[in-house]
């Protein structure tokens, strides 16, 4: 017997080892059959996780943090319970402008698209400025939602900044936009995408999500394994029809290299989780955060691996 698990992920070249797990069996093998469906914000997600509508979230682990900390993009009815179970990427965020912008001077008195302005990579972006010497006077930040509309915005002309992530990055680039800066040049490490659930739920289910955890590894391992690199090549742009060929080189590079894209074994980074809380101290509205535990907890990833 499979348990159906529903999961919303956000669009982008790291559901890769979703992607192949669902097209080789290896969730079923593992008892359970996964949904994958992809949120058009963090907010959308966050609401629909919280309600129950999914059970599990792929999602850049501040918005765990934040949520966890009444610091989320919306406020949920009831207090949420979320907790980090298993990394996913490290993640490169590159910074792409317009073709006109050649330095971050350039960015003043314009208008940059974030996902939401309190979550997710928004503090990055904020680093990223603060350190080039820019201050938030000098620029304006709306709220756009995920990377493809994101990066849509900054291709027609709405905004002329935004953080991407593979494959929005080459093909921005393939199209003429800037790669201004990337996050790999200011950040050691960042703890980018993590796998997110309820606490209730992982309690009352605690076999189906060992099941999801256990076909994701299996489904990461292959991926990550250079003997399949043509195939998985051929799985993502069957499953994201946006890349085109020419750039596929291109992102699978950023994909497999644990640098810039998906992480070995899915850990959880603890230095790049040390990251996410010192931005999120500084920049967000409430007191400086210290204690990992708040959000992670690695009891079911650990008894599968």
């Amino acid at each position: 017997m499979t348990t159906n698990i529903d999961i919303i992920c956000f669009p982008g070249a790291p559901n890769l080892p979703i992607f192949v797990a669902q097209e080789k069996g290896l969730f079923e093998q593992a008892g359970v059959s996964v949904n994958l469906t992809t949120t058009p914000s963090s907010a959308f997600q966050a609401e629909n996780l919280a309600a129950g509508k999914f059970q599990i979230a792929g999602t850049a682990f501040d918005n765990v943090v934040a949520y966890q900390e009444g610091q989320g993009a919306v406020k949920l009815p009831t207090t949420p319970d979320f907790f980090a179970f298993m990394g996913a990427t490290q993640v490169e965020l590159a910074f792409v402008t317009a073709p006109d912008i050649a330095t971050y001077a350039d960015l003043k008195g314009k208008s940059l698209a974030l996902d939401a302005l309190s979550t997710g990579f928004a503090f990055v972006l904020y680093e990223m400025l603060e350190k080039n010497g820019l201050t938030k006077d000098d620029y304006s930040m709306i709220a756009v939602g995920a990377t493809p509309q994101r990066w849509e915005s900054v291709k027609a002309g709405t905004h002329v900044g935004t953080l991407t992530i593979e494959p929005f990055t080459s093909i921005a680039r393939n199209q003429g936009f800037k790669v201004l800066d990337t996050s790999s040049n200011m950040l050691a490490a960042y703890q980018g995408g993590s796998f997110a659930a309820s606490r209730a739920w992982a309690s009352a289910n605690p076999e189906a999500l060992k099941g999801y955890i256990k076909g994701y590894l299996a489904g990461l391992a292959w991926t990550l394994d250079p003997a399949n690199r043509e195939e998985a090549t051929k799985i993502l742009l069957e499953r994201m029809p946006e890349i085109k060929p020419p750039v596929a080189g291109a992102v699978m590079n950023s994909l497999l290299s644990p640098r810039s894209g998906l992480t070995p074994k899915a850990a959880m980074l603890m230095d790049g989780v040390d990251q996410v809380l010192a931005l999120r101290s500084k920049y967000g509205t409430g007191a400086k955060l210290t204690d990992p535990a708040r959000y992670i907890d690695l009891t079911y990833y650990n008894q599968v691996v």
